[in-house]
Protein backbone atom coordinates (compact mmCIF):
# COMPACT_ATOMS: atom_id res chain seq x y z
CA UNK A 1 0.00 0.00 0.00
CA UNK A 2 1.36 3.42 -0.99
CA UNK A 3 0.60 6.37 0.82
CA UNK A 4 -1.12 9.12 -1.14
CA UNK A 5 0.97 12.36 -1.42
CA UNK A 6 -2.44 14.14 -2.60
CA UNK A 7 -6.37 14.25 -3.58
CA UNK A 8 -6.66 12.07 -6.47
CA UNK A 9 -8.12 15.57 -8.01
CA UNK A 10 -8.54 19.39 -7.01
CA UNK A 11 -11.19 20.40 -4.10
CA UNK A 12 -13.06 23.42 -5.34
CA UNK A 13 -14.20 25.86 -2.86
CA UNK A 14 -15.81 28.66 -4.41
CA UNK A 15 -18.14 29.30 -5.66
CA UNK A 16 -19.97 26.67 -3.50
CA UNK A 17 -21.43 27.37 -0.09
CA UNK A 18 -19.84 25.87 3.12
CA UNK A 19 -22.62 22.51 2.83
CA UNK A 20 -21.81 21.58 -0.61
CA UNK A 21 -17.56 21.97 0.27
CA UNK A 22 -18.15 19.83 3.26
CA UNK A 23 -19.78 17.60 1.50
CA UNK A 24 -17.30 17.37 -1.42
CA UNK A 25 -14.58 16.98 1.18
CA UNK A 26 -16.25 13.92 2.88
CA UNK A 27 -16.15 12.24 -0.33
CA UNK A 28 -12.98 12.55 -1.14
CA UNK A 29 -11.78 11.30 2.08
CA UNK A 30 -14.03 8.34 1.39
CA UNK A 31 -12.24 8.03 -1.87
CA UNK A 32 -8.92 7.88 -0.44
CA UNK A 33 -9.63 5.50 2.02
CA UNK A 34 -10.94 3.18 0.00
CA UNK A 35 -8.02 3.88 -2.65
CA UNK A 36 -5.68 3.52 0.62
CA UNK A 37 -7.15 -0.31 1.33
CA UNK A 38 -6.19 -1.61 -2.16
CA UNK A 39 -3.16 -3.42 -2.93
CA UNK A 40 -1.83 -7.33 -3.71
CA UNK A 41 -1.66 -10.42 -1.52
CA UNK A 42 1.95 -10.13 -1.66
CA UNK A 43 3.24 -9.52 2.00
CA UNK A 44 7.01 -8.06 2.80
CA UNK A 45 7.68 -9.24 6.18
CA UNK A 46 5.92 -10.47 9.22
CA UNK A 47 3.63 -7.53 10.20
CA UNK A 48 1.43 -9.08 7.78
CA UNK A 49 1.43 -12.19 9.63
CA UNK A 50 0.41 -10.47 12.83
CA UNK A 51 -2.57 -12.34 14.66
CA UNK A 52 -5.81 -10.49 15.11
CA UNK A 53 -6.40 -12.80 18.15
CA UNK A 54 -3.47 -14.89 19.39
CA UNK A 55 -1.79 -17.33 17.61
CA UNK A 56 -3.66 -20.61 17.83
CA UNK A 57 -6.91 -19.20 17.01
CA UNK A 58 -5.97 -16.32 14.02
CA UNK A 59 -8.17 -15.94 11.18
CA UNK A 60 -6.55 -16.20 7.85
CA UNK A 61 -7.02 -12.42 6.10
CA UNK A 62 -9.33 -12.35 3.14
CA UNK A 63 -6.45 -10.98 1.08
CA UNK A 64 -4.18 -13.62 2.12
CA UNK A 65 -5.71 -16.90 2.69
CA UNK A 66 -5.70 -19.43 0.31
CA UNK A 67 -9.77 -20.33 0.44
CA UNK A 68 -9.72 -23.42 -0.08
CA UNK A 69 -12.11 -25.32 2.59
CA UNK A 70 -10.27 -28.11 4.66
CA UNK A 71 -10.63 -31.53 3.81
CA UNK A 72 -8.86 -32.33 6.86
CA UNK A 73 -10.28 -34.49 9.69
CA UNK A 74 -10.29 -31.94 12.60
CA UNK A 75 -8.61 -33.73 16.08
CA UNK A 76 -7.45 -32.65 19.40
CA UNK A 77 -3.77 -33.14 20.56
CA UNK A 78 -3.64 -32.38 24.29
CA UNK A 79 -5.65 -28.87 24.77
CA UNK A 80 -5.00 -28.07 20.90
CA UNK A 81 -6.51 -29.10 17.99
CA UNK A 82 -5.28 -29.97 14.52
CA UNK A 83 -6.11 -30.80 11.09
CA UNK A 84 -4.93 -34.27 9.93
CA UNK A 85 -5.07 -35.63 6.46
CA UNK A 86 -3.81 -39.10 5.16
CA UNK A 87 -2.60 -42.08 7.34
CA UNK A 88 1.12 -42.59 5.51
CA UNK A 89 4.27 -44.12 7.37
CA UNK A 90 5.89 -41.09 7.64
CA UNK A 91 4.95 -37.51 9.86
CA UNK A 92 4.70 -33.61 8.33
CA UNK A 93 3.64 -31.29 11.06
CA UNK A 94 2.97 -27.72 9.52
CA UNK A 95 2.57 -24.53 11.19
CA UNK A 96 1.08 -21.91 9.88
CA UNK A 97 1.32 -17.97 10.13
CA UNK A 98 -0.19 -15.64 12.51
CA UNK A 99 -3.25 -14.51 9.96
CA UNK A 100 -3.56 -18.08 9.28
CA UNK A 101 -4.91 -21.29 10.85
CA UNK A 102 -4.78 -24.92 10.16
CA UNK A 103 -7.17 -24.72 7.53
CA UNK A 104 -4.73 -22.46 5.34
CA UNK A 105 -2.82 -25.83 4.71
CA UNK A 106 -5.34 -27.34 2.98
CA UNK A 107 -4.38 -26.74 -0.63
CA UNK A 108 -1.04 -28.21 0.03
CA UNK A 109 -1.69 -31.01 2.84
CA UNK A 110 -3.39 -33.67 0.62
CA UNK A 111 -0.97 -33.85 -1.86
CA UNK A 112 1.64 -34.29 0.87
CA UNK A 113 -0.40 -37.12 2.27
CA UNK A 114 -0.69 -38.51 -1.15
CA UNK A 115 3.34 -39.12 -1.12
CA UNK A 116 2.67 -41.96 2.00
CA UNK A 117 2.54 -38.76 5.07
CA UNK A 118 0.01 -38.07 7.56
CA UNK A 119 0.10 -34.80 8.08
CA UNK A 120 -0.99 -32.97 10.75
CA UNK A 121 -1.61 -28.99 10.36
CA UNK A 122 -1.68 -27.53 14.14
CA UNK A 123 -4.14 -24.29 15.35
CA UNK A 124 -1.37 -23.19 18.03
CA UNK A 125 1.75 -22.47 16.73
CA UNK A 126 3.42 -22.31 20.32
CA UNK A 127 6.71 -24.73 20.25
CA UNK A 128 5.24 -26.93 22.65
CA UNK A 129 1.99 -27.14 20.50
CA UNK A 130 4.44 -28.47 17.77
CA UNK A 131 6.10 -30.99 20.19
CA UNK A 132 2.47 -32.41 21.02
CA UNK A 133 2.14 -32.94 17.33
CA UNK A 134 5.13 -34.50 16.73
CA UNK A 135 5.05 -37.06 20.33
CA UNK A 136 1.26 -38.22 18.61
CA UNK A 137 2.95 -38.91 15.43
CA UNK A 138 6.00 -40.89 17.72
CA UNK A 139 3.46 -42.16 19.85
CA UNK A 140 1.06 -43.52 16.66
CA UNK A 141 4.66 -45.75 15.02
CA UNK A 142 5.54 -42.69 13.03
CA UNK A 143 9.49 -42.98 14.07
CA UNK A 144 10.41 -39.68 11.44
CA UNK A 145 8.45 -36.67 11.49
CA UNK A 146 9.26 -32.86 8.77
CA UNK A 147 8.81 -29.82 10.49
CA UNK A 148 7.03 -27.02 7.53
CA UNK A 149 6.44 -23.70 8.72
CA UNK A 150 6.05 -20.00 7.48
CA UNK A 151 6.69 -17.00 8.78
CA UNK A 152 5.38 -17.10 12.82
CA UNK A 153 5.00 -20.91 12.03
CA UNK A 154 9.09 -21.49 10.94
CA UNK A 155 10.20 -18.61 13.45
CA UNK A 156 8.13 -21.16 17.03
CA UNK A 157 9.73 -24.70 14.99
CA UNK A 158 13.17 -22.79 14.97
CA UNK A 159 13.15 -22.31 18.33
CA UNK A 160 11.92 -25.65 19.33
CA UNK A 161 14.64 -27.03 17.12
CA UNK A 162 17.41 -25.09 18.91
CA UNK A 163 16.26 -26.71 22.08
CA UNK A 164 15.61 -30.45 20.44
CA UNK A 165 17.93 -30.53 17.74
CA UNK A 166 17.20 -34.04 16.69
CA UNK A 167 13.41 -33.74 16.60
CA UNK A 168 12.52 -33.39 13.38
CA UNK A 169 13.78 -35.43 10.24
CA UNK A 170 13.73 -32.51 7.60
CA UNK A 171 12.75 -28.72 8.13
CA UNK A 172 11.02 -26.43 5.18
CA UNK A 173 11.06 -23.29 6.44
CA UNK A 174 9.48 -20.34 4.44
CA UNK A 175 10.16 -16.46 5.29
CA UNK A 176 11.96 -17.41 9.05
CA UNK A 177 11.97 -14.08 10.64
CA UNK A 178 14.58 -15.56 13.40
CA UNK A 179 18.32 -16.82 13.40
CA UNK A 180 19.00 -19.41 15.92
CA UNK A 181 21.59 -21.33 17.09
CA UNK A 182 21.86 -24.95 17.97
CA UNK A 183 19.79 -26.82 15.10
CA UNK A 184 20.30 -29.93 14.14
CA UNK A 185 22.22 -31.71 10.51
CA UNK A 186 18.82 -32.45 9.29
CA UNK A 187 18.54 -31.67 5.46
CA UNK A 188 16.44 -28.11 5.56
CA UNK A 189 15.14 -25.59 2.74
CA UNK A 190 14.87 -22.04 3.01
CA UNK A 191 12.18 -20.02 1.24
CA UNK A 192 12.08 -16.39 1.20
CA UNK A 193 11.46 -14.08 -1.84
CA UNK A 194 13.75 -11.07 -2.73
CA UNK A 195 12.17 -8.26 -1.94
CA UNK A 196 10.64 -9.40 1.40
CA UNK A 197 11.65 -7.55 4.53
CA UNK A 198 13.74 -10.26 6.20
CA UNK A 199 15.19 -12.04 3.31
CA UNK A 200 18.66 -12.11 4.82
CA UNK A 201 17.75 -14.38 8.09
CA UNK A 202 16.53 -17.06 5.05
CA UNK A 203 20.15 -16.60 3.80
CA UNK A 204 22.05 -16.59 6.82
CA UNK A 205 20.10 -19.59 8.54
CA UNK A 206 21.06 -21.65 5.09
CA UNK A 207 24.76 -20.38 5.40
CA UNK A 208 25.58 -21.13 8.97
CA UNK A 209 23.27 -23.93 9.87
CA UNK A 210 24.68 -27.56 10.22
CA UNK A 211 24.08 -30.51 7.65
CA UNK A 212 22.33 -30.29 4.23
CA UNK A 213 20.79 -27.14 3.44
CA UNK A 214 19.31 -25.57 0.50
CA UNK A 215 18.10 -22.32 -0.33
CA UNK A 216 15.53 -21.08 -2.62
CA UNK A 217 15.37 -16.84 -3.39
CA UNK A 218 12.10 -15.94 -5.39
CA UNK A 219 11.34 -12.90 -7.10
CA UNK A 220 8.87 -10.65 -5.82
CA UNK A 221 7.78 -9.85 -1.99
CA UNK A 222 5.59 -12.60 -1.50
CA UNK A 223 5.49 -13.88 2.55
CA UNK A 224 5.29 -17.13 3.54
CA UNK A 225 2.20 -19.18 2.95
CA UNK A 226 1.44 -16.82 0.53
CA UNK A 227 4.43 -17.46 -1.77
CA UNK A 228 2.55 -21.10 -2.16
CA UNK A 229 -0.47 -19.18 -2.57
CA UNK A 230 1.32 -17.52 -5.83
CA UNK A 231 2.90 -20.78 -7.07
CA UNK A 232 -0.30 -22.67 -6.99
CA UNK A 233 1.74 -26.10 -7.40
CA UNK A 234 4.35 -24.68 -9.27
CA UNK A 235 8.47 -25.43 -9.29
CA UNK A 236 8.60 -24.38 -5.58
CA UNK A 237 5.93 -26.94 -3.98
CA UNK A 238 7.15 -29.20 -6.47
CA UNK A 239 10.56 -28.73 -4.68
CA UNK A 240 9.27 -28.91 -1.10
CA UNK A 241 7.07 -31.95 -1.86
CA UNK A 242 10.79 -33.41 -3.20
CA UNK A 243 11.83 -32.60 0.19
CA UNK A 244 8.74 -34.27 1.77
CA UNK A 245 8.97 -37.89 -0.06
CA UNK A 246 9.39 -40.31 2.58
Amino acid sequence: MSPMSRLPGQIMTAPYGGGVRRLFLAFAVLALTALAGCGSDDNAGPAADAPATSAGSATPSTADSPGTAPDGDRIAIGSNEALVWGDGRYGVVLAHGRSYDAASWAAQAPAIAAQGATVIAVESIEPGAIKDAVDKLQADGISRVALVGGSAGADAILTLCAQEPDLADRLVLLSPNVVVDGLGSQPKLFVASADERNVDVARTLAADSPGDNELKILPGRSHAQAILKKDAGGPVFRLILDRLRP
